[in-house]
């Protein structure tokens, strides 16, 4: 697989993380870790299903350690501490927060080795950035000091994504069949704190029920294995700064479904993300074939 193909796997992982929001909204009032326990069970049963079909992938799951402390750490580590942010600070500062992880995976890139940062890489995700500031300005206000924890929260989930990433490509050598043991125990985790924490709510629709298994077999499920081979054997630079689509295509994908208005700072904000990307992705965009 050559890098570029593997750059346009994982570039796949952002338009489906794109859909969390409108489908999240779609599944009604299951609590969240809940709805995180039932999609990363979704996500592991359909990778294990496709076991069956090759069984030699099952020895993808002996791994050191240190393979699974990073996996289900940045899988569970980093949802646990996204739903702490949304319980105790504003959703868009929360959001704003987090959506730092795509700057620092561009940033700690550069302490991999072989990999170097380009002038233009830094300029892509910083016109990033300021489209996805843009986004979430119309919607920040005060917050008061109880809020703190949260943003605290947002804040280092930012730096566990991003560690997640770039750890990953250290990891090159664990196969991407490992991320289904990564998963699955990451819905027992998220299962546990459930039922510590939280009062189930099962969806009451069918609509509901096809939302949370959409939620599991897409962004919370293949997203992470073709983010896995995005991360491991593509440019992880241009990936990082592709990743403010997310926030930009969730709000596209909510004005489609009735939940959001257009304005213009949206589509400012589109311009910038677009450009960004772009920018960053000047080597893979303009490389002559």
């Amino acid at each position: 697989m050559t890098p570029r193909a593997a750059t346009l796997i994982g570039l796949t992982a952002i338009l489906m993380w794109s859909l969390l929001s409108v489908l999240t909204v779609a599944t009604g009032k299951i609590p969240a870790f809940q709805l995180a326990a039932m999609t990363f069970a979704i996500g592991a049963l359909v990778a294990f299903a496709s076991f069956l079909f090759r069984p030699a992938a099952f020895g993808a799951l002996k791994q050191p350690p240190v393979a699974w402390v990073v996996g289900v750490g940045g899988l569970f580590g980093y949802h646990a501490l996204y739903f702490l942010a949304l319980r105790f600070a504003p959703p868009a500062e929360a959001g704003l927060l987090n959506y730092l992880w795509p700057l620092l995976i561009v940033l700690f890139s550069s302490l991999l080795p072989g990999e170097r940062l380009a002038p233009h890489h830094i300029i892509g995700a910083l016109l990033g950035l300021a489209g996805t500031v843009l986004l979430f300005a119309g919607n920040t206000g005060s917050f008061t000091s109880g809020q703190i924890p949260g943003l605290a929260a947002a804040f280092v989930a930012a730096f566990v994504w991003a560690a997640y990433s770039v750890m990953s490509r250290k990891l090159k050598a664990v196969p991407t069949d490992a991320v289904a043991g990564f998963c699955l125990a990451t819905a027992l985790l998220a299962a546990l704190v459930h039922i510590m924490v939280e009062k189930t709510v099962w969806p009451e629709t069918i609509g509901q029920w096809l939302a949370v298994l959409a939620l599991g077999v897409g962004p919370v499920g293949a997203a992470f294995f073709v983010w896995d081979v995005g991360m491991k054997r593509g440019d992880i630079r241009v990936l990082g700064a592709a990743s403010y689509a997310t926030p930009l295509l969730s709000t596209a994908f909510l004005i489609l479904a009735g939940f959001a208005q257009p304005t213009a700072t949206i589509a400012i904000a589109a311009i910038l993300v677009a450009g960004g990307g772009l920018i960053a992705a000047k080597d893979m965009v303009w490389k002559k074939m």
